[in-house]
């Protein structure tokens, strides 16, 4: 079968598709033919060497950790009903940038018959992250909440989820087209953090941040830990541009609760479960959409590696198998 191997750390061009053994299922495992998989910043940072410490790779490897298309083998005791199911579903493990690829039963979840396998691909992670980010907060009816890097996978879904539930959001973003996305997704007011003033531009428009969403980290993460008024609460979960520096003697002097989600580590598996079951749910109801800017085919995974290290990405970008 097909599939995209690293055998160094390094740019996008140390992504390249050869033929390797299929895998084979082992107990309580299945197979999965994969028509479209998921593409995250995620994957760009391990393939360049980062994160050894967190994620342990060993060359060579496959990247990819989820997707959605149809059970094609099962290993011993899997239910055989899951055999030709349309799925979506994820791994700690990685191996997704193939054509097939195994995971655990427990962790499948079963695709609505009305979803397309792209936009239940494009849920695997980032309408997890989203879920997982909006229950961790009490959203309070038209109070303002900001999400700094909003026109990413998770960003605009968490700002559509925001918007859901009454609140009055707004995106922090870079550049024309993804100030007029988060407008589209329902963000009342959009700002550019590449310039300058617009920390002021949130500061007269809220007269008072309560609750902010950090998807970058580094020198955004910061800035936007500064918009939090006393006694607000800062939720941080990018890493795109090294973790957010936070003062936590600052913190504590203004009594804004610091929530690391990265410190928690990733969730176990049942809760991914039901996240992911409840996004897919969510979409089929209207109730938020992915964003799918970009779909590539596999041979080009080197592009959408590229795309999303050059911040050209709107939303998601996929592999399409």
């Amino acid at each position: 079968m097909r599939a995209v191997r690293v055998h160094e750390f390094g740019g996008p061009s140390v992504l390249r598709v050869q033929e390797v053994p299929a895998p084979a299922a082992g107990p309580g495992e299945v197979v999965v033919g994969l028509e479209v998989v998921d593409v995250i910043l995620l994957h760009a940072l391990l393939r360049g060497g980062w994160g050894g410490e967190y994620f342990p790779l060993t060359l060579p490897y496959v990247p990819g950790q989820g997707g959605a298309g149809r059970v094609i083998s099962i290993g011993t005791g899997v239910d055989p009903s899951w055999l030709g199911r349309r799925v979506a579903s994820r791994s700690a493990a990685t191996g997704a940038y193939a054509e097939q690829a195994v995971f655990p039963v427990e962790g499948l979840v079963a695709v609505p018959d009305d979803l397309g396998s792209a936009e239940a691909a494009a849920m695997v992670h980032d309408g997890v992250t989203a879920l997982l980010l909006a229950r961790r907060v009490q959203v309070e009816k038209d109070s303002w909440v900001l999400v700094a890097a909003a026109a990413g996978g998770a960003g605009t879904l968490l700002v559509q989820l925001l918007r859901n539930a009454g609140a009055r959001v707004i995106g922090a973003v870079r550049g024309e087209r993804k100030l007029a996305l988060v407008r589209e997704l329902g963000a009342e007011l959009a700002v550019d953090y590449s310039l300058p003033g617009w920390q002021d531009q949130v500061r007269e428009a809220t007269g008072g941040l309560g609750l902010a969403f950090d998807g970058a980290g580094g020198a955004l993460g910061r800035a936007t830990f500064d918009l939090v008024s006393e006694g607000g609460r800062f939720v941080t979960y990018g890493s795109s541009d090294g973790l957010a520096e936070v003062d936590l003697e600052e913190a504590a002097r203004r009594r804004v609760h610091v929530d690391d989600v990265l410190a928690d580590g990733a969730p176990d598996m049942a809760v991914v479960r039901e996240l992911l079951a409840e996004a897919l749910e969510l979409v089929v109801r209207g109730r938020i959409r992915p964003v799918i800017s970009a779909s590539y085919p596999l041979e080009e995974a080197e592009r959408a590696h590229r795309s999303l290290e050059e911040r050209a990405t709107l939303g998601k970008s996929l592999l399409v198998v």
